[in-house]
C-alpha cells in the first residue's frame, strides 16, 4: 500500500489519533475540528460503523476510490472527482526567497479562526471548522488589518503533510498570493522531513507548476445519515 491510501483513516490512527472519534471499524474527526471521516475499508461493517459514530441526520465527509454508490440509509449531499496530488519537485524549488516587494506572512492562531472561517466561507476551498487550525500551521496575509489569503496544514500520515485551505478573496486575486503562501507552507514540511501533498478541484494548474502531480483520482463524497 502507498502511504497516503485511505489517508482519512490513516491520519486518524497515526498522527492526528488525538483528534478521532472511534466506533468499531469507523472514525472521524472531532466535529469542531471536521467534518471528514473514514473507515477501514469501504464495506457493509464499515458503513455501519459510519452509522453508529454519526448518529441520526448527521453527515459526513469521504474519500473514496470509486464513486460513491447508493446505500439504504444513507443520502449523497454533494460528491465530486478529486485528484489527489503528491509533490515530485525540487527542494531548491521553494527554498525561502529574498523579501522583495512579497506581503508579510502572519502565523494564525486561535484569535484568528472568526476571520479564517469568514474567508474559508467567501471562497470554499473546502470543509474548514472552527477548530481546524489545531491541525497544523496556517499562514495568512493580512491587508488593512482584513485576513484576504491564506493556506496551511491538515491531514498528517507518517511522513506526509498535507497543504490545504488555501484560498484568496476575491477582491484581492492576482497578487500571487496563493503561490506565496503555498509555498512557504510547503517549505515549513520540506524542512521536516516530510512530503507535501494536496486534493484539489480537476481544473486548477497552479500545483503542476509547484511541482505537484497527480498520484491518483478520488472521489469525494459528502453523506447523511438518515
Amino acid at each position: 500500500m502507498h502511504p497516503l491510501d485511505n489517508v482519512i483513516w490513516k491520519a486518524l490512527t497515526t498522527r492526528q489519533a488525538e483528534f478521532a472519534e472511534s466506533f468499531g471499524e469507523a472514525r472521524r474527526f472531532i466535529p469542531e475540528i471536521s467534518p471528514l471521516g473514514g473507515f477501514c475499508e469501504p464495506t457493509l461493517e464499515g458503513y455501519e460503523s459510519l452509522a453508529g459514530l454519526l448518529g441520526r441526520r448527521a453527515t459526513v465527509g469521504l474519500f473514496l476510490e470509486m464513486p460513491y454508490q447508493e446505500r439504504a440509509g444513507w443520502t449523497l449531499i454533494a460528491g465530486a472527482p478529486m485528484p489527489e496530488m503528491v509533490y515530485e519537485g525540487a527542494n531548491d524549488a521553494i527554498s525561502r526567497s529574498s523579501p522583495g516587494s512579497d506581503p508579510e506572512i502572519v502565523e494564525l492562531s486561535a484569535a484568528d479562526s472568526p476571520d479564517m472561517m469568514a474567508l474559508t466561507a467567501l471562497t470554499k476551498p473546502g470543509p474548514f471548522s472552527q477548530r481546524t487550525h489545531e491541525l497544523g500551521t496556517y499562514l495568512g496575509i493580512r491587508f488593512d488589518g482584513k485576513l484576504i489569503a491564506m493556506a496551511g496544514e491538515r491531514l498528517k500520515v507518517p511522513s506526509y503533510t498535507e497543504v490545504s485551505a488555501i484560498c484568496t478573496h476575491p477582491e484581492h486575486t492576482r497578487h500571487g498570493y496563493a503561490r506565496i503562501l503555498t509555498t512557504e507552507v510547503m517549505r515549513r514540511i520540506v524542512s521536516r522531513g516530510e512530503t507535501p501533498f494536496l486534493h484539489v478541484r480537476r481544473d486548477n494548474v497552479l500545483y503542476q507548476r509547484l511541482g505537484f502531480r497527480q498520484r491518483v483520482l478520488l472521489h469525494f463524497a459528502v453523506l447523511r445519515k438518515e
